[in-house]
């Protein structure tokens, strides 16, 4: 059965459950509401909780051990004698995961019945045929153990679906009997919704950590996978980027150095841009514009930050870089020679990070007490003055935590430099060059016809473990920044 219908029904189940377990209590109670220890409401709460938490708690927990479960059964079934050379069980695993995705999809597709996906006896040859004419993905010629493991790997994961849908539905009708069964006029049931709400307040509150720990170990995993292939010097050391999609990779040189480099390099022309003109306009906003230019200019502003980044992309592809090669190309100062360059994607990065800037750097002025401000004018100080030598040193702590905010967020873009950068790998401290970065590369890695089972594919796990660890490193500075050197004013 689908997940989303096992969903549906149990969200079923816990609403007839709702209505059952109101109407005993309030039948319990001879429909007078001063005999019930709560709410008729909270009994019917106390039913729907337990319906539902306990079943997707299942759910939850089965769908997640599942994989683990089946991928350690189906990898006990392929022999060592069936890794090539240069690749590793894992990656093995990752092509017998795509061989049953395959079959799953031409079985729905009627390319061909359950019980020939199923049969042991089939030829591999002719699987491997009717899966390429049917358009499924499949990265090399699949193997007897291969096609063996991947349908043991649909065996496997059609019994295992089976059985959650029987261990949950159980679940939430168990729940449902329990719930019914307490609601009596005097069960405290308010005292139980209550704590069921705050364990699921808590829950929520774990899940930024959770996602935090989970995206973690998606990358260290595969990360792992791609410096058993690659050496970890080369990579973090390399001077060239030159993947190679031929074989398995073993031919590439996959040095991270340029696309650091073209990382860095067009965040700082973002920075450049966005840094002055945010604070500025942070500035203004604050301490000159009035009530009313504040009303409007503050939401125009801020609408920058609504614009989708393929819109910026867009707008550096179309506009901003064939205004730039009119400007500096052949025609006249003769130093760059096409739209795609650092210059281009620096300067509508900028622009997308002034919202950024200027509305954490607003907040952080405004915050910044109206004593001070009277002292120095009290004391004969300009406004120009107060502002330079009052108000801008009290918020510095919190505007160089903004900048540095923005400046991970300009580290991590990817669709203004996809087309606005270009693709090229390389050092050099031309602005008017086409280069790339680690996100742009990460995409391009990704969405090639690279095999899973090659260090061209996996490179784009250590890419994002690299980029990871250094945003990280951006947040951390700034926060501890903010929090070391923030005034606290009474």
């Amino acid at each position: 059965m689908p997940v989303v219908w096992l969903i549906l029904i149990v969200l079923a189940i816990a609403v007839v459950g709702y209505v059952l377990g109101r109407g005993r209590a309030l039948a319990g109670a001879a429909s007078e509401h001063v005999k019930l220890h709560s709410l008729p409401s909270y009994y019917g709460s106390n039913v729907a909780m337990k319906v539902a938490v306990p079943a997707f708690l299942i759910m939850v927990v089965w769908l997640l051990a599942q994989p683990i479960i089946v991928n350690n059964s189906v990898s006990g079934l392929i022999p060592e004698t069936a890794i090539a050379e240069g690749s590793s069980r894992g990656l093995v695993l990752a092509e017998v995961r795509r061989a049953a995705s395959g079959l799953d999809n031409a079985v729905a597709a009627g390319i061909m019945d359950e019980d020939f996906a199923r049969n042991a006896r089939a030829d591999f040859n002719d699987i491997t045929t009717r899966l390429r004419d049917a358009g499924q993905i499949v990265t090399s010629q699949i193997t007897q153990p291969i096609l063996r493991a991947a349908q043991e790997y649909r065996i496997l994961n059609s019994t295992g679906r089976l059985l959650m849908t029987i261990a949950v539905l159980l679940a939430a009708l168990a729940g449902a009997a329990w719930g019914i069964l307490e609601s009596k006029p005097n069960f405290r049931a308010r005292n139980t919704v209550e704590q069921g709400v705050k364990a699921l307040l808590i829950a929520a509150a774990s899940i930024a950590i959770l996602t935090t720990v989970g995206i973690v170990f998606s990358l260290v995993f595969n990360t792992i996978e791609f410096f058993r292939l690659y050496p970890a010097l080369d990579f973090f050391f390399g001077l060239t980027w030159s993947p190679t999609f031929s074989g398995r990779g073993g031919n590439s040189e996959l040095g991270i150095i340029p696309l650091l480099w073209g990382t860095f390099y067009i965040s700082f022309v973002a920075l450049i841009v966005a840094v002055p003109i945010g604070l500025f306009a942070a500035v203004y906003l604050s301490e000159y514009a009035g009530p009313k230019v504040r009303a409007v200019a503050k939401p125009l502003l801020e609408i920058l930050a609504g614009i989708p980044t393929i819109v910026y992309g867009l707008f550096a592809l179309l506009t901003v870089g064939p205004l730039l090669v009119s400007i500096f190309g052949p025609d006249g100062v003769g130093i760059m020679q096409a739209g795609t360059a650092v210059m281009t994607a620096g300067l509508v990065m900028g622009i997308m990070l002034i919202p950024f800037v200027s509305s954490l750097s607003d907040d952080i002025i405004n915050a910044v007490p109206q004593a001070m401000r009277d002292g120095s004018y009290g004391l004969g100080a300009t406004k120009s003055e107060t502002v330079k030598q009052v108000i801008l040193p009290a918020a510095l702590p919190g505007i160089v935590g903004a900048i540095l905010l923005a400046a991970s967020r300009a580290i991590g873009e990817t669709m203004i430099v996809v087309l606005g950068a270009g693709a090229a790998a390389r050092l050099s401290l031309n602005p008017f060059d086409a280069m790339t970065t680690v996100t742009a590369k990460i995409v391009s890695q990704l969405t090639g016809d690279a095999d899973f089972s090659s260090p061209v594919a996996l490179v784009a796990f250590a890419l994002g473990m690299t980029l990871f660890i250094v945003t990280l490193g951006l947040n951390v500075v700034a926060l501890y920044i903010v929090r070391k050197y923030r005034e606290q004013y009474d």
